[in-house]
């Protein structure tokens, strides 16, 4: 890619910001030496550490702000009261034409908030979502919503559908990804009568992929499909089983590997072998979820994240960016349209 775009950064987000803002996007210039940077927070913070990095520091901008989101601050505090914020104003940046997109480390409740305020969403969508990426035997996944919607009608888990599949084409180089509604069953009469009536809904349309149907849990890891399609308070439970999973298993190695000086010799023996596991399922590799459904690309970033797995949330913002991911939602959803009016799936549900 050689588009040359602009991304705005919240340089005070995060739990070690501007530190690990800067940092990581000193990594992601190094990938993307193209891309330009507009820097949102305390200008004497964030200056004496781009005097370390001039190669950054050429293709950056300071902009000065006042405040910054508290990590614990109630989104609608955060919205009434942060509009001189670094996590709004790059916002702001983004819907006045002057950024292609925005990562931020900060608050999510409070940058769902400001984004959905801001930004506003695409026509024929109802509400943004969150989505991710999941590590999968055959690869990665997509699962959204991750928490954004913690309640959802039918059309919310259409719409979804049909922006995780754009999103998967898009980040994932899908042609035609496959898409599931996560459900406690495979079987049709399994679930709720949401997720029931959006799976009949999907069957009928001419989606931006394949409907397989309904998934279960375990086929989150297994990577039965390339889109997994749920609520934002299931998904969110998920995506925290998932990280508690692997930081168990993570903690179950060490201590193996530490109860014996045999187990020690195994170890330093399958030390290659564990290197690559550990970069295979290094959470900050899938560092970097989207808020779906936007008009602007808004990238939030783990606030626990080092400088590595922010530089990844900036290169999904850049990929979805350049490669104009919004674009091809308002394509898609213009195209269903076309093809035929969305029947009223709420009323399905009743």
């Amino acid at each position: 890619m050689s588009q040359r775009l602009t991304i705005a950064l919240d340089a005070m987000g995060g739990d070690k910001g501007p530190d690990m803002v800067i940092a990581g996007a000193d990594i992601a210039r190094e990938r993307h030496p193209q891309v330009h940077y507009l820097l949102f927070g305390d200008t004497a913070r964030i200056e004496p550490l781009l005097a370390q990095r001039p190669a950054l520091r050429a293709v950056a901008e300071v902009r000065h702000t006042p405040d910054a989101v508290a990590g614990d601050a109630k989104p609608s505090v955060a919205l009434r009261a942060g509009r001189q914020s670094s996590m709004r104003l790059a916002i702001d940046s983004v819907a006045g034409g002057q950024a292609a997109c925005v990562v931020s480390a900060g608050n999510t409740g409070a940058l769902m908030a400001m984004a959905k305020f801001v930004l506003k969403t695409i026509p024929g969508i109802d509400r943004p979502a969150i989505a991710s990426f999941f590590p999968t035997l055959r690869g990665e996944s997509v699962m959204l919503d991750l928490g954004a919607n913690t309640e959802c009608q039918p059309e919310n888990l259409v719409q979804f559908a049909v922006m995780g599949a754009v999103f998967a084409r898009t980040a994932l180089n899908l042609s035609e990804p496959t898409i599931g509604v996560l459900n406690i069953g495979s079987e049709e009469v399994k679930g709720n009568e949401v997720v029931r009536a959006a799976a009949t809904r999907l069957r009928e349309m001419p989606l931006p992929g394949r409907f397989h149907g309904f998934v279960e849990g375990n086929d989150i890891a297994t990577g039965t499909v390339d889109v997994i399609v749920t609520d934002g308070f299931t998904g969110n439970v998920a995506l925290k089983t998932a990280e508690g999973t692997a930081k168990l298993f993570t903690e179950f190695l060490r201590r193996t590997f530490q109860s014996s000086w045999t187990a020690r010799l195994g170890y330093l023996l399958a030390r290659g072998a564990f290197k690559r596991l550990k970069q295979r399922t290094d959470p900050r590799r899938y560092n970097g979820a989207m808020f779906l459904g936007l008009r602007g690309v808004c990238v939030k970033s783990h606030g626990g994240t080092d400088a590595i797995g922010f530089a990844n949330a900036i290169g999904v913002a850049y990929n979805l960016a350049a490669n104009g991911f919004n674009d091809r939602i308002k394509e898609e959803m213009q195209r269903l349209a076309d093809a035929k009016p969305l029947p009223d799936t709420k009323a399905a549900a009743v």
